[in-house]
């Protein structure tokens, strides 16, 4: 795909947008999870079964506003910056109006799923009374973008940033996927859910676009260069640190015996998955490196080789 091959989704996103199309999500006081069990394995350990299951939901409303935490930094801080510099045509990497209309229908969407997260929040807090505890002020991206952008020089910079939140943006869509599926949890969680795959559908195949509409026109020496650092940002985006801090924060706050904190750390410790071709979110990533047409270049297999099957 070249840039003049590219077609808006502006028909689809006037007719399908949430922000045009949804109402607002109000939570259900019900006897379903706010929170889907798989996706906090604390509550499923041996030891939190056999010694405080009744604290089940105050771990899983905490994991809640943990996920909206994160929605609304990748959101406003990671997406919305890259999109909006595209959109003004501010980026080193020249795109069409077509792309540049796109990439601010994409600030729209990226801004309102922030605002409705923050909405749930407040929600979640006058339902159940628990106000959160100390939430992460960064997620993996912040520190892998930046990471892998002071591998490059200033003129890839750009084009770096495009791929890692285009691979961002491809992995999300799955996880929240995930969440839309379950039907033990509460079902304004899961229409919110939904509403948010609905946007990350067309979003994740408009970084795949873009991607490719560079990588198939980039000097095969600056290909090189970006292909050496992917392997440098997805060490630090895969990675279970800032989790894995917070379970130790939600653990802390739980009211139990030090004796019983310790042993929930260490379930805590074995949770985290390998960095390669084990991880769960490699397919998402493989997928995304496939539609963008990188994993057809040599330099990137080669660079990935620890990645693949």
């Amino acid at each position: 795909m070249n840039a003049l091959d590219y077609r808006s989704f502006a028909d689809s996103w006037e007719e399908r947008a949430t922000i045009r199309t949804r109402p607002r999500r109000r939570l259900e006081d019900d006897q379903r999870l706010i929170y889907p069990l798989s996706r906090q394995p604390l509550v499923l350990s041996a030891t939190f079964q056999r010694a405080c299951p009744h604290l089940r939901d105050f771990v899983l409303v905490q994991s809640l506003y943990k996920f909206i935490n994160d929605v609304v930094i990748f959101e406003t801080e990671i997406v919305d910056r890259t999109a909006r510099r595209i959109a003004k045509d501010r980026f080193t990497v020249r795109f069409p109006f077509a792309c540049r209309y796109d990439a601010m229908t994409v600030v729209v969407d990226e801004d309102y799923h922030a605002l409705v997260a923050m909405d749930f929040l407040q929600q979640t807090i006058a339902l159940t009374g628990l106000e959160p505890i100390a939430l992460p002020t960064e997620i993996e991206l912040s520190r892998a973008i930046p990471t892998a952008l002071a591998q490059v020089p200033e003129t890839l910079r750009d084009a770096l940033e495009l791929i890692c939140v285009g691979i961002a943006e491809n992995t999300l869509t799955d996880d929240v996927a995930a969440f839309a599926r379950d039907d033990t949890v509460k079902p304004s969680v899961k229409g919110l859910m939904a509403d948010h795959l609905l946007d990350e559908g067309r979003h994740s195949s408009f970084w795949a676009r873009l991607t490719r509409i560079y990588w198939q026109a980039a000097p095969e020496v600056d290909r090189q260069m970006i292909a050496q650092v992917l392997p440098v940002f997805l060490g630090q985006y895969l990675t279970n640190d800032i989790q894995q801090a917070f379970d130790f924060n939600l653990i802390e706050a739980l009211p139990v015996s030090e004796t019983l904190r310790q042993s929930l750390r260490e379930e805590v410790l074995g949770l985290a998955y390998p960095i390669n071709h084990q991880h769960p979110l490699l397919g998402n990533i493989l997928r995304f490196f496939r539609s963008s047409s990188m994993l057809e270049s040599p330099c990137v297999q080669e660079a990935l080789r620890g990645y693949l099957p």
